[in-house]
Order: structure tokens, then C-alpha cells, then sequence
């Protein structure tokens, strides 16, 4: 059961809230420099490839939230992007499997360098004492999510593997 730390929760949260902005804004400014550029929905399911290479196209479909005909078109648009390879699966030749290809691996691996680039400048401009609450905050709040998942999702489903 989470503690409760007060009356100010709520302002936490508008103040994480607001932050959160400025974090996203840093971390996509990382994802508009991506050769070839990756939309929102293409680098989620990318990361999700990754995560579980060989995840048939209903898997994606679930973990992205999405209808298995938009999934299956995202799909369509990385494998001609030849960010992605499909295969047939391997209990059952039926189902198609998805796997990164050494392109997209290759792109992921620049992607993490560049917004950790991105990131080292902003945090370079803090205090010490700032990035070590910060560190040390998002990895509380990190912890705190995986383990109390929204009702229906896995564990972990409402934060994004670190990239």
C-alpha cells in the first residue's frame, strides 16, 4: 500500500505534472534528429519489438493499445522502412513474428546516445543537489509505478522502458 506523504499530493503532481512537459519535450527533441525519422507511434513499437523479439503482430497490437488493422499498418510502414523483419512464427508457422533488424538496432543504440546527450546538457546546467533529487525522485516514482500498475496492465505498463 503507498504511504501518504500529506495534503500537497495534488500539487505534486501538477508541478511533476508541468515538468514532465519540459522532460518530453527534451527526450522528442532527441527523436525529431533520428535518421529516418520515427513518429511517436513507430519508436513505441520499435521499443516493443525489442523488448519482446518475435511478438506476433496481436502482441504489438495489445502492448500499443491499438486495433490489430493499425497495428498491422505500422507494421507495414517499418518492415518497407526495413526497420523491422517479419518471420514466421516459431510454434506456430501461422503467426507472423517480429523482429528489429541491425538498421533499427543500430538506430536505437543513436537515439539513447542523442537524448542522453540532450539530457547531460540540461542536467549539466542543475545543481548537483538538483540532479541527485532528480535521479534519486524518478527512481522512487519508477519503482512506486511498476509495482502498482493501473488495473488490467502488466506491471510496469504506465512507464516506458528507458530508451
Amino acid at each position: 500500500m503507498a504511504e501518504h506523504h500529506g495534503p500537497d499530493g495534488p500539487q505534486h503532481a501538477a508541478a511533476v505534472d508541468d515538468a514532465a512537459a519540459t522532460l518530453l519535450a527534451v527526450w522528442d527533441s532527441a527523436r525529431e534528429q533520428a535518421v529516418p525519422r520515427l513518429s511517436g507511434p513507430q519508436l513505441s513499437a520499435l521499443l516493443v519489438v525489442e523488448r519482446a523479439e518475435g511478438i506476433n503482430l496481436r502482441g504489438l497490437a495489445a502492448e500499443l493499445r491499438m486495433i490489430l488493422s493499425s497495428a498491422s499498418r505500422l507494421c507495414d510502414r517499418l518492415v518497407a522502412s526495413g526497420l523491422v523483419d517479419r518471420e514466421p512464427g516459431r510454434a506456430d508457422r501461422r503467426e507472423i513474428a517480429l523482429y528489429l533488424t541491425p538498421s533499427s538496432r543500430a538506430l536505437l543504440d543513436n537515439l539513447r546516445s542523442t537524448r542522453r546527450e540532450v539530457l547531460g546538457e540540461v542536467f549539466d546546467r542543475m545543481s548537483p543537489a538538483g540532479r541527485a533529487a532528480l535521479v534519486r525522485g524518478l527512481n522512487e516514482f519508477q519503482q512506486v509505478a511498476m509495482d502498482t500498475s493501473a488495473p488490467g496492465q502488466p506491471a510496469g505498463g504506465v512507464v516506458e522502458d528507458a530508451l
